[in-house]
């Protein structure tokens, strides 16, 4: 690990000298590149160089041991070595952690498509409480949400709605949502009481640049309609709606939230974009999934992780069986407790894996 730490503060410092040539400063992409590699090493690389500085404290420290001492001074330097010795188990710890491969799509915006699954108008309708959950913990993270698509029923759910997440970060805290979340309630349709558990299908991704995913516009089919309502009913005689087809892979992205084509089309390429990425990623997950499975699941997006048990105020992540019993905090956006757990767990199993390898 210190080779590993060692090459990471002498890049630091190659970073530190290309930042100061004239010829990366006129360089736009290059100044953004190295700026943001330089950002993304710094907490590591003074991490390091503070436990290179504790060490030799300690080694100080030890060497003062050896000399003659009165009882009070050598009691005084005897803390001094079991405070440094301390701090460096902690520093040591704290960068094994720092040293676990960042998702390269953490920092990224993140757009979110929820459906109702089994459970017909009441699966709809807890689309519609995930979506506010979503959206209410966006604005705790002073993130902005931006609808994009959104198919709604009669009594205020969705049958499906997508919606886009911008943020620094946003990818980090929400990437572990993908998945079926599973709502047991008495629903807002049923008069005689009874408890039903519907399920609605949560999928994340990370916004996709384009320098990420090439997407050629003779690959693309695009179509316009006639934007319609809930039932079907049309509710614009214009062609607003778009239809985007992804040709190689068959993704098709439907968009009509907008009054302007020209909008719809801006967005249906945003998700289309995403989608894209998202599929060579999950590819190229299922290959490595077959060496090692994931610590949070299999990122299987049919797989149920989680339980939202209304009558009993309890949430159930099943991935990693952590309960709270705190239903009513949780679907107000007060995810954090979720989230932190979530994270945890992953990075010790990338810290556990990289131990094995």
């Amino acid at each position: 690990m210190f080779d590993r730490l060692q090459s990471v503060e002498d890049r630091y410092e190659r970073l530190n000298e290309l930042l100061s040539d004239p010829t990366i400063i006129n360089d736009s992409k290059k100044l953004r590149e190295y700026s943001k590699e330089q950002s993304d090493i710094q907490e590591t690389v003074q991490a390091y160089r503070e436990y290179k500085d504790v060490r030799e404290q300690l080694k100080d420290a030890k060497a003062m041991l050896e000399e003659k001492l009165d009882n009070d001074m050598r009691d005084m330097v005897k803390e001094e070595v079991n405070e440094l010795e301390k701090q460096i188990e902690e520093l040591e710890a704290r960068m094994k952690f720092l040293m676990i491969p960042k998702d390269p799509n953490d920092d990224k915006n993140v757009i979110f498509e929820i459906r109702g699954a089994a459970g017909g108008e009441e699966a709809a309708l807890f689309a519609g409480t995930l979506y506010r959950m979503y959206s209410r913990y966006a604005e705790a993270q002073g993130w902005k949400t931006e609808l994009i698509d959104a198919n709604p029923t009669g009594l205020g759910g969705y049958k499906e709605i997508s919606f886009m997440i911008n943020g620094q970060g946003a990818y980090s805290k929400l990437k572990f949502e993908n998945g079926a979340h599973r709502v047991q309630r008495v629903p807002e349709t049923e008069s005689g009481g009874r408890i039903h558990t519907s399920t609605a299908t949560v999928v994340c991704l990370p916004e996709a640049e384009d320098v990420e995913v090439e997407i050629h516009d003779k690959d693309i089919r695009f179509d316009a309609f006639a934007s319609s309502g809930a039932g079907g009913q049309s509710v614009n005689t214009t062609m607003s709606a778009v239809r985007l087809t992804h040709i190689p892979t068959g993704i098709v992205v439907s968009i009509q939230d907008e009054k302007s084509q020209h909008k719809n089309k801006d967005k249906a390429m945003k998700v289309l974009r995403a989608r894209v990425y998202d599929k060579f990623q999950q590819e190229a997950q299922a290959e490595y999934d077959q060496v090692r499975k994931s610590a949070v699941g299999t990122g299987d997006r049919s797989e149920r992780i989680r339980t939202y048990n209304f009558p009993q105020n309890r949430v159930t992540d099943h991935r990693i069986g952590l309960t709270l019993q705190k239903l009513d905090q949780i679907i107000e956006g007060k995810l954090d407790e979720i989230i932190d757990a979530l994270t945890l767990e992953d990075q010790t199993s990338k810290l556990e894996s990289g131990q094995d390898e």
